[in-house]
């Protein structure tokens, strides 16, 4: 239930949906309160200010009303320039970064300032009454010739046109960066980063030794879709209450339906009770999401360095840059001890085991899932045994160091295929320069 809870929660924070309708009921309330103030003479001050002129029935309705149009012109205007901005991005860097694009709390808060603005606007201008039409009993804001202004509510419309003005120019310098791919391949590479600093605290080289699996019955998914979540901490205490071993058949990020196994149990025959609760600690959804799910990151940045090395596109520089971002990620997976997950706590005595996520692993979803693209081409290829060299040269532990060594030399081989004269010189001399340096 809790897996279901964090993954719809998740969803939620990459509509378009949820922060401007958070922020249009704020609006509602916050001119619903104001006008009140003003109806019982709490807002009585103003009157007494020098510096504030108040505003007279019809003055304050052209405010209103063209605060109110200006702001459903501009939140339409901006929803336009973001779904263009998205469509671009996902055109060119891949349709998996359309998540990072709806994800963004500058475009949701831009537009939800603005929806915000323009109820805040709406509601006031219906409390605005002229000479005419002002009811009885109405002590505060009434003007000499009759006619009811909220002066206080009035006054905070004027502050909000001039924070949406901000806003305004904050989104049009937002639009055009996020989308640079270099902005783009930061925001990946930085999460991915954080993500790996949460899942792996402690620095080692340790590797996670391979657990025995349970050999008993299964668990079987009865959904479609992505596995989003899993619950590591409430399964192990489903796995200690109901005295099992649980080992994990899927991990976030896998494609499952109904009849595949999720985990298996050393029960013999497990009570329907207990397979629906092992079952309630996954998640699905319909897209991969990078909470717990460290290859959608890695993912990410390989899908882009091989489009931008494609035939159609040939962008060296771009698929450059994401080699970079990819190094740090395996010298950062390279200095941590990876069988110390931030959720375990029990060490081997844990009744959950997980997947196999050791060094190899990571290292083959990255370097080796972009190794194809890096040897069409002569740049990359050297960009590449450079940032391996440089990885190898920080991670702990002789065997990770031999995975890259072995890269490297793999690297090199399909090179050796795609590249011809001056180019496979290049690189050959380059792979020399590295063999002699870890010499």
């Amino acid at each position: 239930m809790l897996a279901n809870l964090r993954s719809n929660w998740l969803s939620i924070r990459a509509s378009y949906w949820f922060y401007p309708a958070l922020f249009a009921a704020g609006g509602l309330l916050l001119a619903l309160l104001l006008v009140h103030l003003d109806r019982i003479g709490a807002a009585e001050w103003l009157s007494r200010s020098h510096w504030i002129v108040p505003a007279q029935p019809d003055g304050a309705n052209n405010i209103l009303t063209v605060l109110s149009g200006s702001m459903i012109g501009v939140a339409s205007t901006v929803f336009s320039i973001t779904i263009a901005a998205v469509a671009y991005a996902s055109g060119n860097y891949g349709p998996r970064l359309l998540t990072n694009f709806m994800e963004d709390k500058g475009n949701q808060f831009s537009l939800a300032m603005f929806i915000g603005t323009f109820v805040y606007a709406i509601t006031v201008l219906r409390a605005v009454r002229g000479g005419d039409e002002a009811p009885g009993g109405m002590p505060l804001a009434v003007l000499d010739g009759g006619g009811f202004v909220p002066q206080l509510a009035l006054l905070v419309a004027f502050a909000l046109m001039n924070a949406s003005v901000g806003v305004l120019v904050y989104f049009l310098h937002h639009i055009p960066a996020s989308i640079r791919i270099n902005t783009v391949l930061e925001n990946i590479g930085a999460r991915l980063l954080h993500e790996i600093e949460n899942r792996f605290p402690e620095e080692g080289e340790s590797d996670p030794p391979v657990r025995a699996v349970a050999r008993g019955d299964y668990v079987c998914a009865h959904r479609t879709g992505y596995v989003r979540l899993i619950e590591l901490g409430a399964l192990v205490d489903c796995a200690r209450k109901h005295e099992i071993a649980v080992s994990l058949e899927v991990r976030p990020g896998d494609f499952v339906y109904p009849g595949i196994a999720i985990a298996r149990t050393d029960a013999t025959r497990l009570p329907d009770g207990v397979a629906d609760a092992v079952r309630d600690t996954f998640a699905f959804g319909s897209s991969r999401t990078p909470e717990m799910d460290l290859e959608f990151s890695i993912d990410e940045l390989v899908e882009i360095a091989l489009r931008a090395l494609s035939p159609g596109i040939n962008d060296a520089f771009t698929a450059i840059t994401a080699t970079h971002w990819l190094g740090a990620a395996t010298a950062e997976l390279g200095r941590r001890n990876l069988d110390a997950e931030s959720w375990n706590t029990m060490g081997e005595t844990c009744p959950v085991a997980t997947p196999q996520n050791d060094f190899a692993h990571f290292l083959q979803r990255g370097f080796a899932a972009a190794r194809s693209g890096f040897a069409t081409n002569r740049l990359a290829a050297l960009v590449a045994l450079e940032t391996l060299a440089e990885v190898a040269g920080q991670v702990r532990g002789s065997h990770r160091r031999a995975l890259l060594e072995r890269e490297v030399r793999l690297l090199v081989e399909q090179a050796e295929e795609h590249l011809v004269g001056p180019d496979i010189a290049d690189v050959r001399q380059r792979h020399a320069e590295v063999r002699a340096a870890w010499a």
